[in-house]
């Protein structure tokens, strides 16, 4: 795999400086094999570790596919959709909020696979605190990205009694040194380095009050699935084949990661601590694969964003966000 690092332009110059025509890649590696180019939504984590697995463990290699990660940064969770739209990436991780937004919003993005099928978005608060559930939620400053669709799924369904809402600013040391404060988190990142540096967190995760969309999801175009299907095909394949492998034995590729990141102290603990988060959340509940997704899934979804205003009634149908040949329903 030809790994790009911090070689890569920045997505926001990608977007702005590159003509608006469809220029979709369909070249080969010298050595014969289909070129492709997935651009993560965030620097590279456990939460990408299935797709790194993918090409550690040779399933894209096998598959004839010459896979680019491209890592993300702050920020290009969205971009990465207008560049996959555009025709300039053949796919993008996102979340599959991001995905209905967008697509209701007129971008022709197309979802895949969903391996974290439970959401890890969380708020974390001090044990000390004694708040254990989000609906006790109360006195605390609240470090939050106010405009995103689970801050304004908070802010409608839970008291807040008492709650400062301020921005967040992606850190943790503002929690290290305020008993009285809280802040989003993924549950397999910020928890863990907090605990490291000798706080007392506790993650409550969304999903308990009912706001839980795919994550790490692997997004394509509507150009891309007409004009290379098979390649598709065997993206999809072997991406699913690099999550269960990845959460069945995740050391190697986090040695991978963290040897090509050193930057970004991604360290092996915490990397090992979010593959071992990454479990639960990944792991089917019934007998379908890792990636299944459901129609009544994004359904609900949709459903919750018209419900917050963030798209239209009838701006989108469900089937048409996700590949339902992927799906186990």
């Amino acid at each position: 795999m030809k790994h790009v690092g911090r070689l890569v332009p920045s997505l926001i110059l990608l977007v702005c400086g590159c003509s608006e025509s469809k220029t979709i890649d369909q070249s080969s590696a010298s050595d014969g094999r289909t070129s492709v180019q997935i651009a993560l939504n965030w620097y590279p984590e456990a939460e990408h570790g299935g797709y790194f697995a993918a090409d550690e463990l040779g399933y894209f290699e096998s598959a004839e596919l010459d896979v680019t990660l491209i890592p993300g940064r702050p920020g290009a969770s969205r971009l990465i959709l207008l560049e996959l739209a555009a025709g300039r990436i053949q796919f993008a991780i996102s979340s599959a909020d991001q995905v209905v937004e967008q697509r209701a919003h007129g971008l022709p993005v197309v979802a895949l696979l969903a391996p974290v099928r439970k959401s890890p978005r969380c708020i974390m608060v001090h044990a000390a605190s004694g708040i254990t559930s989000l609906e006790q939620l109360s006195n605390v400053e609240l470090a939050v990205s106010e405009t995103r669709p689970f801050a304004l799924w908070m802010k409608k369904h839970l008291p807040l009694k008492d709650v400062k809402l301020v921005p967040f600013n992606g850190l943790v040391g503002e929690f290290l040194s305020n008993p009285n404060f809280a802040q989003q988190a993924y549950v397999f990142s910020e928890p863990f380095i907090a605990t490291e540096k000798g706080s007392d967190p506790v993650a409550l995760m969304l999903s308990d009050i009912g706001y839980n969309p795919y994550a790490s999801v692997l997004v394509t175009s509507e150009d891309v699935l007409k004009e290379q299907p098979d390649m598709v095909r065997d993206v999809v394949t072997a991406s699913r084949m690099g999550w269960q492998a990845y959460l069945d034995d995740p050391e190697a590729t986090n040695l991978r990661i963290h040897k090509e990141h050193p930057d970004l102290s991604m360290s092996m603990e915490a990397l090992n601590y979010g593959a071992n988060a990454l479990n639960e959340l990944c792991q089917p509940e019934d007998e379908s694969a890792i990636g299944s997704m459901t129609n009544d899934r994004w359904q609900q979804l949709i459903d919750q964003l018209v419900e917050l205003g963030v798209i239209k009634r009838d701006s989108i149908r469900s089937g048409d966000c996700f590949l339902e040949e992927t799906t186990a329903d």
